[in-house]
């Protein structure tokens, strides 16, 4: 994540359609998610953070916030729960999922669950915030950098792989792939 003091946005009027600015970040990563609350701080928000679902879990029972950053992966479980969590405490709030591993599936279950966006990382504070404030623009605008087709097989293969338990054989075969081809594939980092 790169957030320099000086591209700090104004914070528009439109964040209060809650009432309130309060933001839970659940990051397991410290040094992320240290930046990640100065950086929304900074651009208003009163920010709580927790580096566990148990810790999220917590936050969200005490104080349902208004907005919450919830890492997809943590070190004991899945965000997934917190947004959960936070969705039957309080159903207008809105939440993000933020991952470094990705897949269309888990986007679609993010979004099911509660989730209002699916961002990639590294991600940084302003990509945050418009996810955060999206119900303005109804809009949707395109992305600026799509997937591209190699990154998409790739997704569909790695979606594939976990469904299969990470069994290589079971995926090829579901696949209609060679077992070797499939295995190199699986060793070479995600397209961009």
């Amino acid at each position: 994540m790169d957030i320099a003091s000086n591209d700090i946005a104004e914070i528009p009027a439109t964040i209060e359609f809650l009432g309130e600015r309060t933001v839970l970040v659940v990051e397991d990563d410290r040094s992320f998610l240290q930046r990640l609350a100065k950086a929304l701080e900074q651009r208003g928000f009163v920010v709580a953070t927790a580096e566990s679902v148990a810790d999220g879990l917590v936050q969200v029972e005490t104080s349902a916030p208004a907005f919450a950053v919830v890492d997809m992966r943590l070190g004991d479980g899945n965000g997934l729960d917190v947004i959960s969590a936070l969705k039957r405490q309080r159903p207008e709030a809105r939440g993000i999922i933020l991952t470094g591993y990705g897949n269309i599936a888990t986007a679609v279950n993010a979004v099911k669950l509660g989730a209002v966006d699916y961002l990639a990382k590294p991600v940084d504070a302003d990509d945050v915030v418009a996810a955060l404030l999206a119900h303005e623009n109804p809009k949707i605008e395109p992305p600026e950098n799509p997937m591209s087709a190699d990154r998409v097989r790739w997704e569909h293969i790695q979606r594939i792989y976990e469904l299969c338990g990470r069994n290589v054989s079971e995926t090829a075969r579901r696949l209609s792939m060679h077992r070797r081809t499939l295995q190199r594939i699986l060793a070479k980092r995600a397209p961009r």
